[in-house]
């Protein structure tokens, strides 16, 4: 793992390649290309500290209207994908706890990312699986518009596994990884 820089270009890379490159998420392109995004590397492995900067980009987002969305990166944490998951409904709560519920939602992302009930080498579990592990914060409300003008929002998902299955395992496997 390299420095603070490394990673962010490294996720940037990931985004730009699969997220976008697949169109994983078909409101990523616009962001990426206005420069919406804020990327903040976490290196403790301690959880409550990982909770504090997820709340500091929180309040990074309360601050700064430019900021579409964020990515808190862990390079050096949660290299389990349980423990991983125990941080993902943590940063939840903590979104509902601190009164976000509704404002913010955490999208989830982690190199050995697999969706409940498939095999460890389904390669949608591709399309979820980054470079590092990282919690994606995104405003409610720019979703809410993005869908308005999406038709069909909630195929998004099985065009993705579908997308994901038909390019195989080795495909996907090699796409993140070039991101390294």
């Amino acid at each position: 793992m390299g420095d603070a820089q490394s990673v962010i270009d490294q996720t940037k890379k990931w985004i730009s390649d699969v997220i976008v490159g697949c169109n994983f998420c078909p409101f990523a392109a616009k962001v990426v290309k206005h420069k919406q995004i804020h990327y903040q590397v976490e290196k403790s492995v301690a959880t409550d500290n990982c909770l504090d900067a997820f709340l500091q980009e929180i309040i990074r987002l309360d601050v700064d209207n430019a900021i579409e969305t964020s990515f808190l990166i862990f390079p050096q944490s949660f290299v389990s994908f349980d423990d991983y998951l125990d941080l993902v409904a943590l940063a939840e709560k903590l979104i509902y706890d601190k009164g976000y519920e509704g404002i913010y939602q955490v999208a989830s992302f982690h190199p050995l990312y697999q969706f409940a009930g498939s095999r460890n080498d389904d390669a949608a579990n591709y399309t979820n699986r980054s470079v590092y592990p990282m919690l994606h914060l995104l405003r409610e409300e720019s979703i809410d518009r993005a869908l308005e003008h999406f038709k069909s929002p909630e195929n998004i998902p099985e065009t993705n596994i579908n997308f994901a299955r038909e390019k195989g395992l080795v495909y996907m496997k090699l796409l993140r990884d070039s991101c390294l």
